[in-house]
């Protein structure tokens, strides 16, 4: 294992500078920082030169990042010193990727006064999500789970996804929380016209595309669906101006709108 990790990391070093030497000889503007996540590979030598210590480094990372691939670890300490709802108390779960996490920061409002509990981790695709679902989410033993997923599987943050394997992974979600006694609430994809990390997978039809997929399937099912996308989305299918602060994550405006929409869900899933 280790052997394939250095293999891999050395690979990606290399790749990197012949990228770079290409890019310097077509004499093309040099771009800005990409959007690091945990699924990436970071690529320290940024002047070609690929030392041992480059590759080490690298090679933590990702054996970092395989052992624990769902990201278990970042929020195990929260969870266990996270107490047992008390009576009454209408605890909810946002389950997301960093359009969640993002939720509270930078200026933006996360419900205050509510037993809402935030578990988004950036960068994170919907199989990552089913597999810390039973720790992040059943265990808190919510009333509600609203699940935000999408947008880093049409991203391909872990290799290429249909939206049939987003929907499987959300299927797989629904299960466990009707399973445990939580009502599920299902958010559509919000608006993005080019992911400024990973640019030329032309999104928007894709995210049109799953958001139908999703909201079909989701109504079939008697879950509740949320619409974030179609308040904030413009006519070439990105954010609206105002709503984002990079094309991908709300603004603190954006989450205004999305937060009565959430809450709206929230109730209808408590009313079923």
């Amino acid at each position: 294992m280790r052997l394939l990790l250095v293999t891999i990391a050395g690979a990606c070093l290399a790749a990197g500078a012949a990228v770079q030497g290409q890019s310097a000889e077509a004499n093309a503007p040099a771009q800005a920082a990409t959007h690091s996540s945990p699924s990436a590979v970071p690529t320290s030598a940024r002047d070609g030169a690929s030392t041992r210590e480059d590759v080490e480094k690298q090679l933590a990372a990702l054996q970092k990042r395989m052992l624990d691939w769902p990201a278990l670890a970042y929020y195990r300490d929260r969870d266990a010193a996270t107490p047992p709802p008390a009576r009454g108390e209408q605890r909810v779960v946002f389950l997301g990727d960093s359009i969640t996490e993002m939720w509270g920061r930078r200026g933006s409002a996360f419900f205050p006064g509510k037993p809402y509990i935030n578990r988004g981790i950036s960068g994170q695709t919907s199989p990552q999500m089913v597999l810390r679902f039973h720790q992040d989410v059943v265990d808190l033993h919510p009333r509600v789970v609203v699940i935000l997923a999408g947008t880093n599987d049409i991203a391909e943050k872990t290799g290429p996804m249909t939206p049939e394997m987003t929907l499987d992974n959300l299927r797989a979600m629904v299960e466990m929380a009707r399973a445990n006694g939580i009502r599920p609430v299902i958010c559509s994809i919000p608006p993005d016209a080019d992911f400024y990390w990973n640019k030329g997978l032309s999104p928007a039809p894709k995210i049109r595309e799953w958001n139908a997929k999703l909201e079909a399937w989701a109504k079939s099912q008697n879950v509740v669906w949320v619409d974030y996308y179609t308040p904030l989305a413009d006519a070439n299918g990105g954010m609206k101006d105002g709503m984002s602060l990079d094309g991908t994550h709300p603004t603190p405006a954006g989450y205004a709108v999305m937060a009565p929409l959430a809450e709206a869900g929230i109730a209808k899933a408590l009313g079923q």
